[in-house]
């Protein structure tokens, strides 16, 4: 295994800072635990009376459902831990758990949907909108392609073997429109707009400011349909976080361009402005690009954090559905932040230096890990292919600046 073994080297292994009580999203109250409902449910309830004792030996942490381990393990420095031994079982809920609850998320350009579990856990479901082959047509602005769910869970995959860890686990899943989405709804908007179309599957729409319409319909093969299971991140009201405008953001228009496309030395303010002035956000910003390159995304405008840990804490890589649109050709513009900063993380550079050897090759590695999906193959070989081609040019862009 190639990946384990790319796990496994030292530059995986660095140290991570001790984490501190201040350094934790949450603290645990002692005496929350979770029971099932009754033996052979998959119904959990929360309970802090004293006569749910947990069995002799366990704590009340081992009680809490995965995705409540998940969110108690956020920590200044990272979104989970290298080893995690709760990440196989938190993707394969994403991928089994029974879905209680279906409703369309509210804002954005595109449907997505809200999955509840029995045990109060949550996914975003990301409907299938074309093939894995399907190219973006090259006449096609950045701002009006699709989301495509298998880029999101290639993008989480990717994310992890760069040692970023930022991303919130995705999994695959097939759903099933009519008994997982429709006969379940309690949202009135989205019911209204399942059909059964000409071929006789079963279809729907919703309600959004982009391809939500009969057009655009999503349908099944007769009712399944592919999707990505995202793991929620804890609500906003439990953990605030701050949306940050990206100093590289795209016009978002036909024919303007962005004050960084049109002077070379953008970067001089951007480091003169906070919170880029000081600490290592700038760097952090640089490795996200690095992560949008490798996957072809233009679509970055904005990123968060988690508001509790201030200036001095990773960026969370969320909504990467633009990703993997295009195998035959790259966007250099997207590595914009690194051409013009001429910056990088040293232990950035060492690792992708170590992904362009043939032992951990980058796309033998995430070919690798993507087989475990549920809905492998996620990506078409080219892209694969393109990956190597991208991270020899981010390699290439980096020897300029040392050159210089």
């Amino acid at each position: 295994s190639k990946l384990a073994a790319l796990f496994e080297h030292p530059l995986y292994n660095l140290p991570v800072p001790e984490v501190t009580e201040k350094d934790k999203l949450f603290i645990i109250n002692p005496m929350e635990k979770f029971s099932l409902r009754s033996s052979g449910s998959d119904e959990w309830v929360s309970s802090s009376k004293a006569e749910t004792v947990p069995p002799t030996g366990k704590t009340a942490y081992d009680t809490y459902p995965t995705w409540l381990k998940f969110h108690i393990g956020i920590n200044r420095y990272e979104l989970y831990p290298r080893r995690d031994p709760l990440l196989p079982t938190l993707l394969r809920d994403l991928a089994t758990q029974r879905i209680v609850s279906s409703v369309q998320k509210s804002g954005g350009t595109q449907l997505k949907l809200i999955m509840t579990f029995p045990n109060y856990g949550q996914a975003l479901f990301k409907p299938m909108k074309q093939t894995r082959d399907q190219e973006t047509p090259t006449d096609f602005f950045y701002f009006s392609d699709f989301e495509r769910h298998n880029a999101e869970i290639a993008a989480f995959h990717l994310d992890r073997i760069l040692d970023f860890r930022r991303i919130p686990p995705v999994s695959g899943r097939l759903v099933n429109i009519t008994k997982e989405i429709r006969d379940i709804t309690t949202d009135k908007k989205l019911a209204k707009t399942f059909f059964i179309s000409p071929a006789g599957n079963i279809c729907f729409y919703g309600e959004c400011s982009y391809y939500c319409s009969t057009e655009h319909a999503l349908c099944g093969k007769p009712d399944q349909l592919e999707g990505s299971m995202a793991a929620l991140l804890p609500d906003k009201t439990l953990a605030k976080r701050h949306s940050w405008r990206s100093p590289w953001r795209r016009s978002y228009h036909k024919s303007k361009k962005a004050e960084w496309e049109l002077n070379p030395n953008y970067c001089t303010q951007v480091r003169e402005t906070p919170p880029y002035d000081r600490g290592h956000r700038l760097l952090d910003l640089i490795d996200m690009t690095i992560l949008d390159f490798l996957m072809g995304n233009m679509d970055r405008h904005h990123y968060e954090t988690f508001e509790k840990f201030g200036n001095d804490t990773f960026l969370l890589h969320l909504d990467n559905g633009r990703g993997f649109g295009t195998h035959s050709r790259d966007e250099p513009s997207i590595l914009a932040p690194l051409q013009q900063c001429c910056s990088i993380k040293k232990s950035t550079y060492l690792r992708l230096q170590l992904l362009a050897t043939h032992p951990y090759r980058l796309s033998d590695v995430l070919r690798e890990a993507l087989a475990a999906d549920p809905l492998a193959p996620v990506l078409a070989e080219a892209h694969l292919q393109a990956l190597d081609r991208r991270l020899g040019r981010v390699l290439v862009v980096v020897e300029h600046c040392l050159a210089k």
